[in-house]
Formats: C-alpha cells, structure tokens, sequence
C-alpha cells in the first residue's frame, strides 16, 4: 500500500514539474539569465524568419535573455548580444 501511495505520489510530482517546465513558451515570457534552446520561429513574415535566421536563431540553437527593458530584449545567441522588440522575442519558441 505504501508503495503505492509512493508511487502515485511521485508521478504527480512529476506531472507538476512537466507543466512548470512548458509554461515558457516563446522568449518574451522566459526568465533573465536562463539558457533556453529555441524550438521554432512562429512568423508567417518570411523576412523576419530570415533577419532571425542571420542572427543565429534557428531551431535547435541556445538562446539567453540577459535583460529586458521597456520592451526591449537584450539576448544572446552563439557568443552575440543583440536587442530585440517584443514582436521579435514573442516569435521565438522555446
């Protein structure tokens, strides 16, 4: 019985820590300071996918938010800083 309650305990804890970990779900919403790997660019504009591609953000990569200021994010991608608006980080999935 112990087990049991151990067990149904502990997949709960599990399920918790799996929603808390999809609440980020593009770059506006994520934490300073915290490494995130982008999943996707979610644009129908073809030119903002590209200006994001030569940037270096494309799925796959790791990407940081070092600071945000008046809607203004400060992020990192492959050792380069760059400022970005909030259209542009509520494009990035991660």
């Amino acid at each position: 019985m112990d087990n049991i309650m151990s067990s149904k305990f502990m997949d709960e804890v599990s399920n918790m820590a799996g929603e808390l970990g999809d609440s980020v779900t593009n770059l506006a919403k994520a934490s300073i300071n915290r490494e995130y790997t982008i999943k996707d660019i979610k644009t129908n504009d073809e030119e903002l996918k590209k200006f994001l591609f030569t940037l270096g953000c494309y799925e796959g990569e790791a990407v940081t938010v070092i600071s945000v200021l008046a809607e203004n994010y400060v992020i990192t991608v492959k050792d380069a800083r760059y400022s970005i608006d909030k259209d542009l980080a509520e494009a990035i999935i991660v």
